[in-house]
């Protein structure tokens, strides 16, 4: 008997004493999520080997729509918070502006205006500076959008931008209707694709003759041939993405937010990290972060940070290259 309740003592601390040492493997995990000493592999032109891969803040209410300022600091969209948030070079944050109307894609017209896409009522169109306010469109041929993601803006003043698409649950009945449009100030608006399941992040090249479009269901970087403005070629598969796997609902890269730099190589968000590719789509490194990255911009006086966002989570990467110096995004 006594040997008995010996035994039964003993697997009862066995399994507390595994059930302790699951949770602090947990939270190991957990705090190793946001390790400020993560590190870059060696991406010719892009990262130097051993690179600090810096954590700045998390549990911010989403995680969007990065951008530069003139002076250095770096903003991006806190969607659920319908603000935008500010983090200045020493890291600190701060609210640059509220009531962003949900807020998601940024850009900045030639006189400074903060033109974005917007959710809370789907619209694009200037949100910034306050009182300044303008909306470019917030239909196309009478149908409303239905989740305005991304944006870029050309040099002529128009807008390039996302519309994911709501997929049908619960009281949605509606079809999704993902799609690319471009519309100009003055609310002439184009529907140019619609034939891509999840069109997320948008960039254009240095010289303007490529627009770039992240599938986040897809297994490529898309590129159309820009013949116009708000015209574009047929498409064409552009860069292969190592982010596509299976998850939960399916197989998906993952594909968000895009950048460029100045040597014209792209940067994509996927669900590897930061992959890099060069103008012909050679894929020449990945930048693991340790959440899985949404978006990125470059920042900092000189454009030489690379700052990603996601999940919550902000992080900054010392950069071998400038972010494209010919746009502010």
């Amino acid at each position: 008997m006594l040997l008995t309740t010996s035994r039964a003592i003993s697997n009862i601390i066995s399994r507390v004493t595994a059930r302790q040492l699951l949770t602090a493997a947990s939270i190991l995990v957990s705090a190793s999520v946001y390790a400020e000493n993560s590190a870059t592999t060696a991406i010719e032109g892009v990262v130097a080997q051993g690179t600090q891969i810096e954590f700045i803040k998390d549990k911010f209410e989403g995680t969007e729509g990065p951008s530069s300022l003139p002076d250095g600091s770096f903003i991006f969209t806190e969607t659920r918070a319908n603000r935008v948030t500010r983090i200045a070079e020493d890291n600190t944050t701060s609210t640059y502006f509220d009531n962003s109307n949900g807020t998601n894609g940024i850009a900045f017209t030639k006189k400074g205006e903060i033109v974005s896409v917007q959710n809370l009522k789907p619209q694009v169109g200037v949100v910034y500076p306050k009182g300044s306010e303008k909306v470019w469109a917030d239909n196309y041929q009478g149908k409303p959008f239905q989740r305005p993601n991304d944006l870029v803006i050309d040099k002529s003043g128009g807008v390039y931008f996302t519309d994911i698409g709501v997929v049908p649950k619960g009281e949605i009945t509606e079809p999704a209707r993902p799609a690319v449009y471009y519309v100009k100030a003055d609310g002439k608006i184009t529907q140019l694709i619609t034939d891509v399941e999840r069109p997320n992040g948008v960039q254009l090249s240095r010289d303007e003759k490529t627009l770039y479009l992240a599938n986040t269901a897809g297994e490529y970087v898309l590129a159309y041939p820009v013949l116009g403005e708000g015209k574009l070629g047929a498409r064409k598969e552009f860069a292969k993405l190592a982010g596509y796997e299976k998850g939960e609902t399916g197989f998906s890269s993952g594909a968000d937010g895009l950048a460029i730099d100045n040597e014209g190589r792209l940067y994509v968000a996927s669900n590897k990290g930061i992959e890099v590719f060069d103008e012909k789509g050679k894929a020449l490194g990945i930048i693991p972060i340790p959440q899985k990255p949404q978006n990125l911009a470059f920042a900092g006086k000189d454009k030489k940070t690379l700052y990603v966002v996601g999940r919550g989570a902000a992080y900054k990467i010392a950069a071998l290259t400038p972010g494209f110096k010919g746009r502010i995004k």
